[in-house]
């Protein structure tokens, strides 16, 4: 069994730099928990630490969850990857600049090669992109992405983008209720994720959100502008979870808990059960591009796909897939080694992004192997 020494030094070190706030990593191999390391303040400036069960907002967590709810209507017949967005919302039928209206699949938005992006709010400022607050429904915030131009022909280029959020559009319609509702019908019900959804089930355990600043991380204020590692600034409204007119972003809309969303992801290594059919389970983790996105990564139906660990930087064997979340959160699913990996921060960007995560990645393997 491993001791985790180096995994547990990379956190340590994190935590007394200052520049990580809070933090649960959760490792499980094979159908066992091998790894859940617990430190840091879930509220700092009220001295309340980080726990099992903390609560954060999970971002780009959220759009993984998505994904298997549209690969568990497959698995029941309900649609297919292949179906035209259109047969299910009629009105989504976005323009080229050209002026033509392309066919976008549902595998073109699980794979974001829609031709779709996240960069609406300088065309229409009313569009939300799952972080920032409003008071829109979800038909209707897809209503204003339909009248926006797409940036390229579907599945000829790969753009991060709503993609999910209009995913979620889909998922909601052949449901015939919410996207929430549909959520713990097709993952969070079956797998007991009592944590995780779209509203938070007790504010207590709910982390207060922080973003990198000089010498150490600030606590969010309601709404909040960071400067992010990509050159641009990116927009935060903490608040938004608690807001019920806001619509249900299958991008980026929901909270969870280390414990429900390790859970999600051992699911996904060890055959599906009970969400989705093995096979289904094991092409969710497949290469699904029939080019690289950068080098040495493509995408899967869940997240990034390593075609080439060397090129792409990565500690584990080509056909990871991984993924993040804006608050701070990463986690990954090497189906070779059945190893998830989880970790979620209160802490943007830093937990997430750039040194403390590729330092973290490195640990683990090492440890582990």
């Amino acid at each position: 069994m491993a001791d985790f020494s180096r995994t547990h030094a990379v956190v340590d070190a994190a935590l007394e730099s200052g520049k990580l706030v809070g933090t649960v990593v959760a490792v499980a191999r094979r159908n066992e928990v091998v790894l859940l390391r617990v430190g840091g303040f879930a509220d700092r400036e009220a001295d309340i630490p980080v726990r099992e069960d903390t609560i954060f907002r999970a971002a780009s967590l959220t759009k993984p969850m998505v994904a298997s709810i549209i690969l568990a209507m497959q698995d029941r017949g309900l649609v297919t990857v292949d179906d035209p967005v259109t047969k299910h919302l009629p009105y989504f039928r976005p323009r080229l600049p050209d002026g033509t209206r392309p066919t976008i699949t549902l595998k073109h938005l699980l794979t974001h090669t829609a031709g779709l992006t996240y960069d609406y709010s300088a065309a229409d400022p009313r569009i939300s992109a799952g972080l920032t607050d409003t008071a829109m429904g979800l038909d209707e915030v897809l209503h204003l992405i339909a009248e926006q131009p797409l940036a390229y022909v579907p599945g000829t280029s790969w753009a991060y983008s709503m993609a999910i959020d209009v995913l979620g559009g889909v998922v909601a319609a052949v449901h015939g209720a919410s996207l929430g509702e549909a959520l713990e019908h097709y993952v969070t019900g079956p797998l007991a994720m009592s944590a995780t959804g779209f509203a938070v089930s007790d504010r207590a355990r709910l982390a207060v959100p922080y973003g990198d600043g000089d010498p150490s991380p600030e606590r969010m204020a309601e709404p909040t502008a960071l400067p992010n590692p990509w050159g641009g600034v990116t927009r935060f409204s903490p608040n938004r979870i608690f807001n019920t007119r806001a619509f249900q972003s299958g991008g980026g809309g929901t909270v969870t808990s280390a414990s429900d969303f390790i859970r999600f992801l051992q699911m996904l290594l060890q055959g599906g059960h009970p969400v989705l059919k093995p096979e289904t389970a094991r092409t969710a983790m497949q290469n699904q591009m029939g080019f690289e996105r950068e080098p040495g990564q493509a995408f899967s139906f869940l997240g990034s796909y390593t075609t080439d660990p060397q090129k792409a930087g990565h500690p584990w064997p080509a056909g990871t897939n991984n993924w993040g979340g804006i608050y701070g959160h990463i986690w990954s699913l090497d189906p070779v080694n059945e190893i998830a990996m989880l970790s979620l921060s209160n802490t943007a960007f830093y937990g997430g992004e750039l040194e403390y995560p590729r330092k973290l990645r490195r640990a683990v393997y090492a440890d582990l192997t």
